[in-house]
């Protein structure tokens, strides 16, 4: 347990497990046959996820170009056709392989409908990578091809992720005790 800005915090998935999970996902990246890989980091809980699993992806042999697009989907009852790009990216993706690589795969429309914009805008093609993968809140038909980790069915901060713009700097991936 952490006692952060007077919240006790209880660890999820600690710094080292995440670190040695990050490593083992670059090496499962790696035995794709990627041509041209352009890695997208979808802002902004994925970055410090990105961020690392580029570096492992690195140690592993692989090169990417990286980029970043922002999405808007927050808020209830948002759907695929209401979710907007607040965020480009600069480079044209057309016969590019894509990884998409964000914080957590929940109800899967933001992820579906970037997924679908890259393809429509000619990539080959477009796998996903996620830290957490929360299918108990699937509502899009969509899997990501490499997940960091199962998330139970908590609200979780850290490592990127926050509340109210608080807690992306913690190392590890937490849920905030006596908060449902």
């Amino acid at each position: 347990m952490h006692q952060v800005r007077g919240k006790e915090i209880e660890v999820l998935f600690s710094a080292s497990t995440i670190a040695r999970r990050n490593l083992e996902l670059a090496k499962e990246i790696a035995k794709r046959d990627y041509k041209d890989l352009l890695v997208i980091s979808v802002l902004k809980g994925s970055f410090i996820f990105a961020a690392d699993l580029i570096r492992a992806m690195n140690d592993v042999g692989i090169s990417p170009e990286v980029e970043f697009i922002m999405i808007s989907s927050y808020g209830a009852g948002k759907t695929a056709g209401e979710i907007k790009v607040l965020r480009d990216i600069d480079n044209d993706v057309r016969g590019r392989d894509i990884l998409l690589i964000d914080d957590i795969l929940e109800s899967g429309n933001t992820l579906k409908y970037t997924r679908e914009l890259m393809l429509s805008r000619g990539a080959n093609k477009v796998h996903i990578a996620v830290l957490l993968d929360k299918r108990s809140r699937r509502k899009a038909t969509l899997d990501a091809d490499f997940v960091g980790f199962e998330c139970p069915d908590y609200f979780v901060v850290g490592y990127g992720m926050d509340v109210a713009h608080a807690f992306r700097e913690l190392p590890f991936v937490g849920v905030i005790k006596g908060e449902d």
